[in-house]
């Protein structure tokens, strides 16, 4: 990370002391942990302050962190019958809670909102992420009246994993039907949905009816150390 972006996280850390900390970036971006009480406070500040000027808001993207961790593969061995990566539409509410994440004051935290900002006085990118509240439905404050391109970006991360944005103007659905059931970019969503949408002649109509598509079984490609691999059963270059 270059010496500019390291100035500005050490006058962020400075700024707003206890409310913000720094997280590891693996791509190399400079990224932020802010408390979700402090979201609007601190997002206010990094818009207006002159040292910072971050007057534009790239992306809003919502993040499930169910089984944060998790592969529904097993590599190293496997066996012969596949693996199921098909959702009944129940979840586990022990299991769930055991792999959601870090958690704050014994509650688990599973959603988060993740900002993507931009200084265009400054040439420089800031990434923050804010932990929803526990519960459901998971729930944050809006940043619409800060930076108004975050209008369609908390409907979409509504609509997909059922976050309340506390403030918003028009928090509805802007992806899925009127009629849609659920939020498709859970974890625990059923692959294959919980209605399927069809045309009935008869009626002439478009009409809802349940899923009829069985979960599918899916075996992933294995490569196996046994001895049909063994280098004593090879043939050396050029003999035999």
């Amino acid at each position: 990370m270059n010496q500019s972006l390291e100035q500005l996280a050490d006058a962020v850390s400075a700024r707003f002391a206890e409310k913000v900390v720094r997280v590891a970036s693996r791509c190399g971006e400079l990224t932020f942990e802010v408390q979700g009480t402090a979201l609007s406070e601190v997002c206010v500040s990094l818009r207006d302050d002159p040292e910072f000027r971050f007057e534009q808001l790239i992306d809003v993207a919502g993040v499930d962190y169910l089984q944060y961790g998790a592969s529904d593969w097993t590599t190293e061995s496997a066996t012969s019958s596949g693996f199921s990566r098909g959702r009944d539409g129940e979840t586990d509410a022990a299991s769930a809670a055991a792999a959601a994440g870090d958690s704050t004051e014994g509650e688990p935290r599973r959603f988060a909102v993740v900002y993507h900002l931009l200084s265009v006085t400054h040439n420089r990118r800031l990434r923050l992420r804010a932990w929803c509240e526990p519960g459901e439905p998971p729930m944050l404050d809006s940043v619409v009246d800060i930076w108004s391109a975050a209008n369609w970006f908390e409907r979409e991360a509504f609509d997909l994993f059922g976050i309340i944005f506390r403030g918003h103007p028009d928090l509805r659905r802007i992806l899925t039907d009127y009629g849609f059931v659920g939020h498709p970019f859970r974890k625990d969503f059923p692959l294959a949905g919980n209605v399927e949408v069809r045309y009935d002649p008869s009626k002439g109509r478009v009409v809802y009816q349940p899923v009829s598509i069985e979960p599918r079984t899916l075996v992933p490609r294995v490569i196996r150390d046994d001895n049909r691999y063994a280098a004593a059963l090879k043939d050396p270059l050029g003999q035999g």
